[in-house]
């Protein structure tokens, strides 16, 4: 009945938004028994099979674009360059989660109360089977990942072995690493597996690792900040609630926004450079393991998952410079002339791909005016979006003024006391996993190939440059 709810839901959302009901695919609406994850998947791989069959058969040679010479130099952007199941980023919507917008997760996705946010494991069965998981479907994959969370030792040792000065990013991918030990995608392929059956392996290592991470996420920052003490999981709760308590936060309030926070930062499409780190990485036959520790290394640069800590920093010289939050309109602008003529950013401002605010900043927000209205920090923050973008658009030297996920993330996170900036983007990789391993099993699953672009020389650039003049 859960199921047939969230469906009637989902057609009232379709009728006030037309565009909607063409964006969620068929595969959402079928009903389904299985409470198991994987016996969904293994009716699902031979579709999606036959769907890639049909394509490379039958359209093959139909072009997606045209490719630029500033698009080389660019970064890739604007390049249609490789498939990605779970997620789309439209330049004025935002983030679609298998056709679905954020607040159409917020209205359709079982939470851990009526018209609670979504829960980490729901995004988490959308993302794998294009499917609305019902509430049983997804207590049952809660359970199972709480089932496959034990941690072994020497995991906890390879982390011990570093200075615990190491930054949080560098325990952390050591302790994925040291968790590949127990590939099961390794096992297998030493053994002779068919290559049809890859996806299998990766489902039990991909689950395995999304399992383990928090544990070992919450490990790191004890051992950094706290007493070194395990919090052990608490079999009663949820991804996203065990997170946080492991951490050492048990406030109702804390856990929900943990919820939001790992829901709205699991995916976004495959060309970020974790995303497409991990998907790379994991063409050449790598196990989950390694392809996460590198997308991990990835996100730990400032251009990508550091942002949210920069944000915050960036917040706190504001109000260090001031001596209080409570500033006007004209010392903020101020500030920010003089954050840009310095040469620097203003963090948390534009998107290589996004034209308009993005969803997961709004999302966050709202929360906050619900939960946290009179804050002092979140209220510079809504001065800092009011008065940011028309100071960017007036230079013309951005595409995107309007504020990103990371505009906010920090702000939020500093109020429910996880103070550790340095940490943040700890939390950002626990939450990625779970758009990252989907797509690993379904890159395995589908038989997607070598990843091998072609590389052109700055002479050939020129050359070419030339004869086009």
């Amino acid at each position: 009945m859960a199921f047939f709810r969230s469906v009637s839901k989902l057609r009232s959302l379709a009728g006030q938004q037309p565009s909607l009901a063409n964006s969620v695919r068929w595969l959402q609406m079928q009903s389904s028994t299985n409470t198991d994850l994987y016996s969904e998947m293994k009716e699902l791989v031979p579709e999606y099979q036959e769907r890639v069959k049909k394509l490379k058969k039958d359209h093959a040679t139909v072009e997606l674009g045209k490719t630029t010479l500033d698009m080389v130099l660019g970064g890739m952007r604007g390049m249609t360059a490789l498939v990605w199941l779970g997620s789309a980023v439209d330049p004025d919507e935002g983030i679609r989660f298998r056709g679905m917008t954020i607040p159409d997760c917020q209205k359709t996705l079982p939470g851990a109360f009526p018209g609670g946010e979504p829960l980490p494991e729901a995004i988490l069965w959308l993302l794998l089977t294009g499917k609305i998981p019902n509430k049983e479907q997804v207590d049952s994959l809660a359970q199972e990942l709480r089932r496959r969370a034990k941690i072994p030792e020497y995991a906890y040792k390879a982390i011990d072995a570093l200075p615990v000065s190491a930054h949080p990013m560098t325990q952390f991918s050591t302790g994925v690493m040291a968790l590949q030990v127990e590939s099961e995608f390794q096992k297998a392929y030493e053994g002779g597996i068919h290559k049809s059956r890859y996806w299998e392996p990766t489902y039990e290592d991909s689950l395995n690792l999304i399992a383990r991470l928090p544990g070992i996420a919450a490990y790191i920052y004890r051992r950094i900040y706290k007493d070194g003490k395990i919090i052990p999981l608490d079999d009663s709760l949820d991804y996203g609630a065990n997170y946080a308590h492991m951490l050492g936060f048990d406030d109702p309030e804390t856990l929900e926004f943990m919820r939001l926070y790992i829901s709205i930062h699991s995916d976004h499409e495959g060309g970020n450079v974790s995303s497409h780190t991990a998907h790379l990485v994991g063409s050449s036959l790598s196990d989950p393991y390694l392809a996460f520790a590198a997308a991990l290394n990835g996100l730990a640069g400032p251009l990508h998952g550091l942002a949210n800590q920069e944000v915050l920093r960036w917040i706190r010289n504001v109000v260090k410079e001031f001596g209080t939050p409570n500033i006007s309109t004209e010392q903020l602008s101020d500030y920010i002339h003089k954050t840009l003529n310095s040469g620097q950013v203003v963090p948390g401002y534009g998107h290589g791909v996004l034209r308009k605010t993005d969803p997961r900043y709004t999302c966050q927000r709202e929360f906050a005016l619900k939960h946290l209205p009179n804050d002092p920090l979140f209220q510079l923050v809504s001065k800092i979006k009011e008065v940011v973008p028309p100071i960017l658009t007036k230079l013309g030297k951005v595409k995107n003024p309007w504020p990103n996920v990371d505009a906010h993330s920090g702000v939020l996170l500093n109020y429910y006391g996880l103070t550790e900036e340095n940490y943040y983007t700890v939390l950002f990789g626990v939450a990625r996993s779970i758009g990252v391993g989907p797509q690993l099993i379904w890159d395995r699953a589908l038989g997607m190939p070598l990843e091998r672009p072609k590389s052109v020389t700055l002479e050939k650039l020129e050359k070419l440059a030339g004869a086009s003049s």
